[in-house]
């Protein structure tokens, strides 16, 4: 959980890491944001094994 989804990954994105992009059910803006109408904003990354790690603002 983060308090600024913007900065956060922001600074990761500077740190060389690529948030996931969605354009299905679920749509990712040009940052790879979620901005859903209900729930939390949430974008999602990989880790290097591939595992799918996520950073949430409530």
């Amino acid at each position: 959980m983060v308090t600024n989804i913007e900065a956060v990954v922001d600074e990761l994105t500077k740190r060389g890491v690529r948030f996931e992009q969605y354009d299905g059910p679920i749509k990712t803006d040009e940052k790879g944001i979620h901005r859903g109408e209900v729930g939390p904003t949430i974008a999602w990354f990989k880790d290097p094994a591939g595992n799918i790690i996520s950073v949430l603002q409530d």
